[in-house]
């Protein structure tokens, strides 16, 4: 680039060497700001650099001047994002399971951008992204733009699914037919992805992993099922289904020492109804999908924790149990 093209972006330069030099605990001095122009091919007066930092206030940074001895230090106070605020995200990226280990260092280098090279390095001494279990599927990305599009445009859409084989391999469902259906809604559910939509063939609400669909696109035919999603509440249908099995619909009473109510409030909330059976237990109904996953969790809770109705759940539970005992029988 030309040296009068470098100097038309003075200011533009100026703005990223204070944001990727300084912050809270480190200065730039002017003869440093003067150096740093130059190495960009860009020659500067302090009287010019004044007035554009003046500028740059204006436009919103907050760009701080201090006296130190004979000399001033200029550093970014406020930021876009606080450093605290990047390791949140740093973390929720990096644990995300529908996020593939590639992307999630693709996405964590450029959270970095948003701080100096100081406090870049601490976010990536906080990256253990190798040998987490992560999505392989890097199409997931463009899926969730699809069907946010496919939303927007009131549209339905088509997609293989598939599911892995003991081999290890992608094995198509439906032989690898597609399915058609309307997306109404997308759910971060159990560290993975859901797209919940509407079947028309069945007249149901259906749920798919985003990270096992393939080949989706957008179709001409608008959305059905609106009537099944017009009063639709997207937490409390996941907060039924446990890891996003489906079951029946079914209203379960479960009584639990006092030491679970923590557990059982940090599952369903703390709208449901706590009633005290004795000093020392309590008892909750719950809507839930009655399902396996659902079962085994109300039994990991331990001794402390029973289903005690109604009794077609409580034969479901007894029937897992008298299985589990006739595997483990040596």
């Amino acid at each position: 680039m030309a040296k009068a093209s470098n100097q038309k972006l003075k200011i533009i330069y100026l703005m990223k060497i204070l944001l990727e030099k300084t912050d809270e605990t480190h200065y730039i001095s002017m003869p440093e700001i003067i150096s740093s122009l130059e190495a960009y091919g860009v020659t500067a007066e302090r009287k010019s650099i004044y007035n554009d930092m003046e500028c740059l206030r204006l436009y919103g940074m907050d760009i701080i001047g201090e006296q130190q001895g004979h000399t001033f230090y200029y550093h970014v106070g406020n930021r876009q994002f606080e450093l605290a605020e990047l390791k949140l995200l740093v973390d929720s990226v990096q644990s995300a399971k529908f996020i593939t280990a590639k992307k999630s260092n693709e996405l964590i280098r450029k959270i970095e951008g948003f701080a100096s090279k100081y406090e870049a390095g601490q976010l990536h001494r906080q990256v253990f992204v190798s040998g987490r279990v992560k999505t392989m599927n890097e199409s997931i990305y463009y899926n969730v733009d699809v069907i946010h599009g496919a939303i927007a445009a009131n549209r339905q859409i088509r997609f293989q699914y598939f599911q892995w084989n003991v081999e290890k391999q992608m094995e198509l469902r439906r032989g690898g037919g597609y399915y058609q259906v309307s997306p109404w809604a997308l759910s971060w559910n159990d560290e993975n992805y859901y797209m919940v939509a509407f079947d028309g063939d069945a007249e149901m609400i259906k749920h798919f992993r985003v990270d096992k669909m393939l080949r989706i696109t957008e179709t001409a035919d608008r959305r059905e099922g609106r009537k099944y999603f017009r009063e639709f509440d997207m937490a409390d249908y996941a907060r039924k289904r446990f890891s996003m099995y489906d079951g029946k619909e079914t209203v379960v009473r479960i009584e639990c020492e006092n030491s679970l109510v923590s557990a059982v409030i940090d599952r369903f909330g703390k709208d449901i109804t706590v009633h005290a059976t004795d000093e020392n237990h309590f008892a909750v109904n719950v809507t839930v999908a009655v399902s396996m996953q659902f079962i085994h969790w109300v039994m990991a809770l331990g001794a402390g924790a029973k289903i005690t109705g109604p009794d077609e759940v409580v034969a479901i539970v007894k029937e897992e149990i008298k299985r589990l005992s006739a595997q483990y029988e040596t």
